[in-house]
């Protein structure tokens, strides 16, 4: 009887019809998650409108919102290690779509901030274990560029939803925010039928003694692949040892604590620039630089930003790639400061997100590589819960720094940035090409 490791039977499987589906079913979702996040920014004065709020009183949906976030990606990526991936994939994305759908038809505001709450925890739910379990069918030569592909959807996310703001404002229609929420909640119902055919993580289930149950979908995953399946002499075996190490046992600490800051410092970055960007562009602008019409090109510029990551995680590495995406954002951030012209504005947005989201590529492809499949999920789902505080965090601390003046708001993001490289740096494992344990 011949005994493989799960690592040589996946390079064995290698990438093909199997993973592109993945990614679609994933990817789906995950356009549709980033649809629901970036809303907050998009409905807010339409919300405003409709219920006789102020802006920052409408804004109220995106603290509930990133509130449910915080919660449902700390609790299902803990579930997710325990119960199996798959089980959470489903019950997230449908309690997204279904809370997603109500959202369109709130009859008051105090309905629509509870519906807003357990969206964001199912989306909150979506986002760890979905990069979970895309990493552990994935070969460790192409995971890199597969996992930034996924990232990838979130521009998508972000150039339909910017669509669909800059249509329902060019339209003059009346609580926009409904068909907004429509548009945001669509992909979530398609892709809950389509996860029902998404099997279990071949990991996951090596890893809870289902030996068979991961050779079965492992020579599924070779036979949509055009490679030759394991015969029945064929053993899968496990290398590792099964038991769960904490994220902060002496094995991790290091690596958690310095990940966690860097999730932290970028989601800060993140939603501070894209919390402001929408109301501001809709409203006075800088000159040229104004409306939903802009926007649509910020969210064109997040795919290039992606492209170049793809190819600097596996041909530079994961580290390199991240450090060098953080610089550049700052520098995106800085050059905001100093633009003394509508043009360098201008400039200075589409490089903010270019590498704002080439960093999030970047960071994407290494966290879930940095923790044993034991803790894969409860990993990615503490990072997904410390990037909802900072979406929380966010808001607030533009309002308190802006009234100094939105030019210092904007650099103290910069000074972020560069913290997350310099965090980046001190990480203890480059993880390109290296097997998931």
């Amino acid at each position: 009887m011949a005994r493989i490791s799960m690592d040589e039977a996946l390079d064995r499987a290698g990438t093909g019809v199997f993973q592109w589906r993945l990614l679609g079913v994933f990817g789906l979702v995950w356009a549709a998650d980033a649809m629901q996040v970036l809303a907050v920014g998009f409905t807010a004065a339409s919300i405003a409108a409709t219920f006789g709020l102020s802006v920052p009183q409408a804004l109220q949906t995106g603290t509930l919102f990133f509130l449910g976030m915080l919660i449902g990606a700390f609790a299902f990526g803990r579930i997710a290690d325990r119960i199996g991936r798959r089980k959470v994939l489903i019950l997230t994305v449908a309690a997204d779509a279904l809370f997603g759908a109500l959202s369109i038809f709130a009859p008051s505001f105090p309905v629509l901030l509870a519906l807003r709450f357990f969206t964001g925890m199912a989306v909150g739910g979506t986002l760890p274990v979905d990069y979970a379990m895309m990493a552990e069918f994935l070969p460790a030569k192409s995971r890199g560029r597969w996992l930034v592909a996924l990232e990838g959807f979130w521009a998508i996310g972000t150039l339909i939803v910017a669509l669909a703001a800059w249509a329902a404002s060019v339209a003059g229609v009346a609580d926009a925010w409904r068909y907004i929420f429509a548009v945001t909640a669509l992909p979530a119902l398609i892709g809950l039928v389509l996860r029902l055919f998404v099997p279990e993580s071949p990991l996951y289930l090596l890893r809870t003694g289902r030996t068979d149950e991961a050779k079965t979908i492992v020579n599924r995953m070779m036979a949509l692949n055009g490679r030759t399946p394991l015969g029945p002499q064929d053993e899968i075996v496990s290398v590792h040892s099964p038991v769960s190490e904490g994220l902060f046992s002496p094995a991790l600490r290091r690596r958690s604590i310095l990940i966690l800051a860097i999730w932290f410092l970028v989601s800060v970055s993140y939603y501070g620039v894209f919390t402001w960007m929408p109301a501001k562009l809709s409203g006075g602008g800088f000159g040229f630089v104004r409306g939903y019409g802009f926007l649509v090109f910020v969210a064109l510029a997040q795919i290039p930003g992606y492209a170049l990551a793809a190819y600097g995680v596996e041909r530079w590495g994961r580290r390199p790639t991240l450090v060098a995406f953080s610089l550049l954002s700052a520098a995106g951030c800085l050059l905001f400061v100093a633009a003394t012209s509508d043009l360098l504005v201008g400039t200075s947005l589409l490089l903010m997100s270019f590498a704002l989201l080439g960093t999030w590529g970047a960071l994407y492809a290494y966290t879930p590589e940095l923790y044993p499949t034991a803790s894969r999920a409860t990993g990615m789902g503490t990072a997904g819960a410390i990037a909802r505080l900072g979406g929380l965090v966010a808001p607030s601390l533009m309002t308190l720094v802006v009234s100094e003046g939105l030019g210092i708001a904007i650099g103290l993001f910069a000074g972020f940035l560069v913290a997350a490289a310099i965090a980046a740096l001190a990480i203890d494992a480059e993880t390109r090409q290296v097997s998931l344990s």
